[in-house]
């Protein structure tokens, strides 16, 4: 018997007259806007401009929506083409089903694009981002908890996940899987934090870091889950992924501390000129002053003409002219 559990809701849907109000799409928006904010508080204390990252995130975030169902899609496979499936629901995004392996990778292509454009690297973008696309998950995860789906294996602990009677489920109480993946989530954002500020992760470290935790915990919890899936020698799919991607980001993060160590110096081109880069002549402030200067120059008497060729100056010129007066009053006396 189990005395406490966590409840499902009753409908993942509220409608406000005839919009309805999904709230898968709710969580994955607000995930969104979240990765945002703090991914753009990133980017300014590295030095980039505000707007930055969300001018990017107008190319990832729909490349990412894309990749995340494609994978899913082919994935699963057969709950869109297998018998008495309707291949229209594949494009039912809203009903769940997105790989989050598949948002990365092609959401990496749209901000690759997005990069170009503003002439920027794509590393520092992604460890800017980093922790913001952990919370996003987080976020995206009780998505699952509205649809009631990819609970774990069943279980009567106090945090059990209680699911209703429904298409491809049992009632039951589960483990509720979509809270444990996260709050690893939030571990993750939290350990990416706090490396980059200790390490001054740099060049995409922040980002391998971010992947390579992710997956760890990824693994355990894809372990867990009871709802359908491929297996390769008895693991499932996801599993596998996580292992390989693990590994791929481990290798980059060590790759790249060896070649690139340190962090980017300038991670976006001041595209602006800056007051040294205008001209005098662009200045008519300065122009003035310079004429001014000028006349000023022009107005002083050149007293090295002036002074005699002795060098004693006034003084000397003046005795000059005494001594030929008394010359001449002499000369003047004789002849009276």
């Amino acid at each position: 018997m189990t005395l406490a559990y966590i409840p499902s809701p009753s409908t993942g849907v509220i409608h406000l007259g005839p919009i309805p109000l999904r709230g898968y799409a709710f969580c994955i928006i607000i995930g969104v806007f979240v990765a945002v904010w703090l991914g753009n508080k990133r980017w300014i204390a590295r030095g980039g401009k505000p707007g930055t990252v969300a001018d990017i995130a107008v190319w990832a975030v729909p490349f990412g929506l894309v990749g995340g169902r494609l994978y899913h899609v082919i994935t699963d496979y057969q709950l869109y083409f297998g018998e008495g499936r309707d291949w229209v629901d594949a494009f039912k995004i809203w009903e769940g089903g997105l790989g989050i392996w598949g948002a990365i990778a092609l959401g990496a292509v749209g901000a690759w694009i997005g990069c170009r454009l503003r002439g920027i690297p794509l590393p520092a973008w992604a460890d800017a981002l980093a922790p913001g696309i952990a919370i996003a998950q987080a976020f995206g995860r009780w998505g699952n908890w509205f649809n009631q789906e990819l609970y774990g294996r069943a279980t009567d602990l106090p945090w059990a996940l209680k699911i209703s009677e429904g298409p491809n489920r049992v009632a039951g109480t589960y483990h509720p899987t979509f809270l444990y993946e996260s709050l690893w989530c939030l571990g993750v954002a939290a350990l990416v934090i706090w490396a980059d500020r200790r390490f001054r992760l740099g060049h995409g470290r922040a980002f391998a870091l971010y992947v390579a935790a992710y997956c760890l915990g990824r693994g355990w919890i894809e372990y867990m889950r009871v709802d359908e899936a491929h297996h390769i020698f008895g693991v499932r799919l996801n599993v596998w992924t996580a292992i390989v991607v693990f590994i791929a980001a481990v290798v980059y993060f060590v790759l790249s501390a060896k070649l690139r160590p340190g962090r980017e110096e300038v991670v976006e081109p001041d595209t602006s000129g800056g007051p040294g880069d205008v001209a005098a002549a662009d200045k008519p402030e300065a122009g003035e002053a310079d004429a001014k200067a000028d006349a000023k120059a022009d107005a002083k008497p050149d007293l090295t003409k002036a002074a005699p060729a002795d060098g004693k100056g006034a003084e000397g010129a003046a005795k000059a002219d005494l001594t030929k007066a008394a010359d001449g009053a002499a000369n003047g006396a004789d002849k009276s």
